[in-house]
């Protein structure tokens, strides 16, 4: 059975990065899209499991060839996701990942709209602003500047096809097995084996 394409978006400080590591953790047959960026590798990264690293030329090649779901330029580097490995993940059948950013998750909307796209939220506005605060390791307008920006992409919210709220990790990572089951049980998924047994 071909795998499906699973895109886990929502505004920073929401929880996805928590969430999906949990998700591996519980759930076998699940692949973690590998993002390609242009930027240096910092101590202790590695090639192919952290990022693809690759050369600036070689991004705006593959820019060209169409290789990539999304892309995006951010401080000076490029990053994006490779169409190749999410394809060769999907023919072993096994269920793709892309934890990424609301703006990379339209781009990928509009060239695989088959995607089940699926909006990680939090509980509360202060709940969102209390995680951003309590990390501790940006400043007060960087952190104004996070929120402004998670206010523009509630707004893409409704168009997705589940919201899952972070309440507790438990909770969120259940809801999230529990979409992934569904959409394996969706009639295009199944309709070959019934109309074998009729």
């Amino acid at each position: 059975m071909r795998g499906k394409t699973f895109i886990i978006a929502g505004p920073s400080g929401v929880g996805k990065g928590t969430i999906t590591k949990e998700l591996f953790a519980r759930q076998r047959n699940l692949y973690f899209s590998v993002s390609a960026t242009t930027r240096s590798p910092r101590p202790g990264e590695v090639d192919g499991v952290h990022y693809h690293f690759i050369s600036r030329e070689e991004f705006e090649q593959w820019i060209e060839q169409d290789a990539f779901l999304e892309h995006a330029e951010y401080i000076g580097n490029f990053y994006g996701t490779p169409k190749r490995f999410v394809d060769e993940a999907m023919e072993r059948g096994e269920d793709v990942i892309l934890d990424i950013e609301v703006q990379g998750a339209e781009q990928v909307h509009c060239k695989r709209p088959e995607a089940i796209r699926i909006f990680i939220a939090p509980p509360s506005w202060e709940e969102l602003e209390h995680r951003l605060v309590s990390r501790g390791t940006e400043s007060a307008e960087k952190v104004r500047s996070r929120l402004a920006r998670a206010r523009e992409e509630f707004a893409f919210a409704a168009d997705y096809d589940y919201i899952v709220i972070n309440n507790t990790l438990e909770n969120a990572v259940e809801e999230l097995q529990a979409i992934i089951l569904a959409e394996h049980c969706r009639p295009d998924e199944r309709v070959d084996l019934i109309n074998g047994i009729s």
